[in-house]
């Protein structure tokens, strides 16, 4: 835990998409107390004409460069611990990849613990 899918313009290198799945790490383990070897990222790749998003929406001035970032998480945390969340991630992109934070959209999803399954076929938190 947590998932994250990660949306963005094709053409970043290799290094650069998994600086940005680091960064985006980093804060869930800063903010959000997640697990440190908890990283399950996926990265979707879209053509420009693919990704249509509001360039001032919610009060921003994004570029034609936007990134969508959708994490599945436990449920539990507070409204102060996701906005310390939301924070740490556009700081982390825009330090590590340079990613402009009105650029960074985010959603969480949040489940119940004995939802996940992390190999096996065993419910991973059972019982916890």
């Amino acid at each position: 835990m947590p998932l994250m899918h990660i949306h963005l313009a094709e053409g970043r290198s290799a290094g650069e998409k998994r600086r940005i799945c680091e960064a985006i790490l980093s804060a869930l383990v800063s903010a959000a107390k997640a697990p440190a070897d908890s990283q399950f990222c996926w990265i979707h790749e879209h053509s420009r004409e693919n990704l249509l998003v509001h360039p001032t929406f919610g009060g921003v001035e994004r570029s034609a460069d936007p990134v969508l970032i959708e994490i599945t998480l436990n449920q539990g945390r507070d409204a102060e611990t996701k906005a310390s969340l939301y924070a740490a991630i556009a700081a982390n992109l825009e330090t590590e990849a340079g990613i402009r934070p009105d650029d960074v959209i985010i959603s969480l999803r949040e489940v119940p613990r004995e939802n996940w399954s992390f190999g096996g076929g065993r419910a991973t938190y059972a019982g916890s």
